[in-house]
């Protein structure tokens, strides 16, 4: 992105970034999209061919979406690293706290792209729930799990999420070349569900 957003996107990195533009949606509601983004997170840069290795991809087709990406502004080219045909990726230096959309930020037609959105995110996040007890049993030092019920208001509930989302962007560092050496990628989630809607068995 290089446009008068993007500016005042970098200036404030930890200003949370309403993800309420479709086009910014679509770019993420892809199964593909996501998992190079997941790459490049815990791994550091990739190229093209490096990236369609790993995911059993065509060049060409790790290429186009990789440019979807970089439109939209969630990667950048590495200059210093490529030449020629080829081409280093690396996760954008844009905002870290992005959200998604209320749906009433959104046109009606456009509000499909969100929930599947949502539903590629939570499948992602079922399959690391159902990873969790043999990881556990696996490395219990580098495996935690919280529970718990609270009883809100919105407004309580609202300030809860913004104070997490705080808490971790403390600990999340903007790429991995980033992190100690002793440093591990921990996957980190948070869900909230109303619990009043449940059946009392």
């Amino acid at each position: 992105m290089e446009d008068e957003e993007t500016t005042h996107e970098a200036q404030d990195l930890d200003k949370p970034f309403v993800l309420s533009d479709p086009g910014r949606l679509k770019a993420l509601a892809h199964p593909m999209r996501r998992r190079m983004l997941t790459h490049l997170n815990i791994h550091g840069s990739a190229t093209s061919t490096t990236l369609g290795e790993l995911l059993g991809a065509k060049t060409g087709t790790t290429s186009y979406h990789l440019r979807q990406l970089e439109k939209y502004g969630f990667i950048e080219e590495i200059p210093e690293r490529s030449s020629g045909r080829e081409r280093w990726w690396r996760r954008a230096s844009g905002p870290r706290d992005l959200r998604a959309p209320h749906p009433d930020q959104l046109a009606p037609e456009d509000r499909a792209v969100l929930m599947e959105f949502h539903r590629i995110g939570y499948e992602d996040d079922r399959a690391l729930m159902d990873r969790f007890p043999a990881a556990y049993r696996a490395d219990p030092d580098w495996t935690k799990g919280s529970r718990g019920l609270a009883h809100m208001t919105k407004e309580e509930l609202n300030a809860f999420h913004d104070e997490y989302v705080a808490l971790l962007l403390r600990y999340t560092r903007q790429r991995p070349e980033d992190a100690p050496s002793d440093a591990r990628p921990v996957h980190i989630r948070l869900f909230t569900i109303p619990a009043d809607e449940e059946s009392s068995d």
